[in-house]
């Protein structure tokens, strides 16, 4: 019954990072049979609810609430709290990030992996920006519906075959929609300019997701670029159905879940102009992302729980950033703004 004495109650929501987690948020605590309402905010961390909770006082309420958000990385609070930026962290981080970059270089004087090129991204990029993406907040929209989807199959002793069907139609529909996102963009005749454009919005976006990865900054939360929430909204309710082609299904939607990285992709994608191109760039991230979402079938493994997670977000976020610099800057040598700066 979600029917009783209903209040308004706010609350402060620690953990949120992306649009993704307004949706997990929001998904997790309107399952709770006294709650008629839930609407969470990524601008000010926050989540507001209407339900029925007899005498209970705002600290219990908060507490009771955070018990389905614990194991996502939450925490609701009656009082802002305070979170430490750890500068710290870059101590480690940044030296990581520079050995990722001498790497980097080397493999593309070598000829041996081709991840920037005449200011567009490819399947390199779109492979590794697929690993960060996996192991990152933006995910966790994936990962929670991943688990959600393989607590109900295994009730029923079913815990192979759902996994199997949901990697594989991720895997397919990533390739077959990113060939549909390019094939359309094969109708707009982009010119130079166009073209420009597009790429240095790449750029820009890439370099958000990673201001947003470092978790410093708390105002470039409010710039990430987000999926319609009523399309989030049905494509995270798919996963609410038992029926043998639910996995198939819910693998399917994730391509139109809100994760700044799928969309940065997605984006490219619309440029390249051919079914191929853009099927193979979604296909590259997609991959990227198997390993550890393959890893979250069979255990509730996150990146985040980890004493070390802020040295590896941090490390990411400086990574992505690099790579969004690398795209700005050959964007604009590609029309002649300034000149070449990397030549490899």
């Amino acid at each position: 019954m979600k029917n009783k004495t209903q209040k308004k109650y706010k609350f402060h929501v620690t953990g949120m990072h992306c649009n993704a987690c307004t949706l997990l948020i929001e998904s997790e605590l309107g399952d709770l049979s006294n709650i008629n309402s839930v609407e969470s905010n990524l601008s000010n961390c926050s989540v507001e609810i209407i339900g029925d909770f007899d005498n209970r006082t705002d600290e219990q309420i908060a507490e009771e609430l955070t018990v389905p958000l614990r194991a996502h990385g939450y925490t609701v609070s009656v009082e802002k709290q305070m979170k430490e930026k750890n500068w710290g962290d870059f101590k480690i981080a940044i030296p990581i990030a520079m050995g990722f970059v001498v790497i980097f270089i080397v493999l593309q004087k070598l000829g041996l992996v081709n991840l920037v090129n005449a200011g567009n991204v490819t399947y390199g990029t779109a492979f590794v920006i697929g690993i960060i993406a996996s192991l990152s907040t933006c995910m966790a929209v994936v990962g929670g519906l991943l688990l959600s989807m393989s607590a109900t199959f295994a009730k029923e002793g079913d815990r192979t075959r759902p996994q199997i069907f949901f990697h594989a139609g991720r895997i397919v529909s990533f390739f077959v929609l990113g060939g549909v996102i390019g094939a359309l963009g094969s109708a707009f005749t982009l010119g130079v300019t166009a073209n420009f454009v597009m790429s240095l919005l790449i750029g820009i976006v890439m370099f958000i997701l990673g201001i947003n990865l470092l978790d410093i900054f708390h105002f470039a939360k409010k710039l990430q670029p987000s999926m319609p929430k009523f399309i989030a909204r049905r494509a995270h309710s798919v996963s609410k159905f038992n029926h043998s082609f639910t996995p198939l299904l819910v693998g399917i939607v994730t391509f139109f879940l809100p994760c700044g990285f799928t969309q940065s992709m997605q984006l490219f994608a619309l440029t390249t102009g051919s079914f191929m191109k853009g099927g193979l760039t979604m296909l590259a991230f997609a991959l990227g992302t198997l390993p550890v979402l393959a890893l979250v079938s069979f255990s509730s493994f996150s990146i985040k729980d980890s004493s070390k997670a802020g040295i590896f977000f941090k490390s990411a976020g400086l990574v992505v950033i690099m790579f969004a610099i690398f795209n700005i800057i050959n964007s604009l040598a590609v029309v002649g703004i300034i000149p070449p700066i990397f030549n490899f």
